[in-house]
């Protein structure tokens, strides 16, 4: 009877609402020691997992960053072939426009290490019917000409070559004159009638004089005159049509005989 009559009375007394505040202080005691140990174990969940997280995340990193460097190598090749493809459609194209010579397409393996001369090193050679004298061009004009031939490559001396000469004359006119290199790769014209009219902006071609070149190959345009009455030509200086630094691609034209007129030239007797 005494245990009834408690739990009848605890029963009143909590329907009248008198363990409210009783149950709030016990219900934040037990919220807040809940949320407390929540985090001390998240803490040291955080704590153990962190060195494998880092470790995850710098192979991924590693794995990335050799992705990147995989794409950057084949985005280069790409652009290397694309840029092959473009200058090969263009050679192939100055072959289909100048159909009176035959061509022999050549890459540039090598360079003269010197700074004093101008050669450059071609895969082909005499294997592929290459030989000494033949000219040399690029859609955009004239390179040279072969200067020494081996079984599998030839070297080319450039126009540029300070001991290169070629016979030339302006489109715009019959003056001709003679195009010379220099140690320092600039071209020029001289031996240029101080009759002749020679104005900036002319295109150069060759003349096929002195039978080293076929005549009509593109040389370049002229920048600049000097013309003085006390000298006996005038010179001018010449901006090559080929840019030379550039150089990957070439076209021997195979089927001009270049003849040397040297033994055929008077010299004055004694």
């Amino acid at each position: 009877m005494i245990i009834l009559l408690v739990v009848v009375g605890l029963v009143a007394i909590a329907l009248g609402g008198y363990f409210n505040p009783v149950s709030s202080w016990f219900t934040r005691l037990m919220v807040d020691a809940q949320t407390w140990i929540s985090t001390r174990v998240l803490a040291v969940e955080d704590f153990l997992t962190v060195p494998r997280d880092v470790a995850s995340l710098r192979q991924r990193n590693a794995e990335l960053e050799a992705e990147v460097a995989q794409l950057q190598t084949q985005v280069i090749d790409l652009q290397q072939q694309v840029t092959e493809t473009n200058i090969l459609s263009a050679l192939v194209d100055f072959a289909r426009a100048n159909p009176n010579y035959s061509y022999k397409a050549a890459a540039v393996i090598g360079r003269d290490p010197s700074p004093f001369l101008r050669y450059v090193i071609i895969n082909i050679g005499s294997n592929q019917g290459v030989l000494p004298g033949m000219p040399v061009v690029t859609d955009k004009g004239l390179v040279g000409r072969v200067d020494a031939v081996i079984a599998e490559g030839s070297r080319v001396q450039l126009i540029t070559d300070a001991a290169s000469a070629v016979n030339v004359r302006l489109q715009s006119s019959t003056t001709e004159a003679m195009l010379i290199g220099s140690v320092t790769g600039d071209v020029s014209l001289d031996m240029i009638s101080q009759d002749a009219t020679v104005n900036v902006g002319d295109v150069v071609l060759t003349s096929g004089l002195g039978g080293s070149y076929p005549p009509n190959l593109l040389v370049g345009q002229v920048v600049s005159v000097r013309k003085l009455a006390t000298e006996l030509f005038q010179q001018a200086a010449i901006q090559p049509n080929v840019d030379f630094s550039q150089l990957g691609f070439l076209l021997v034209i195979t089927n001009f005989a270049p003849v040397n007129i040297t033994p055929l030239i008077a010299t004055p007797g004694p």
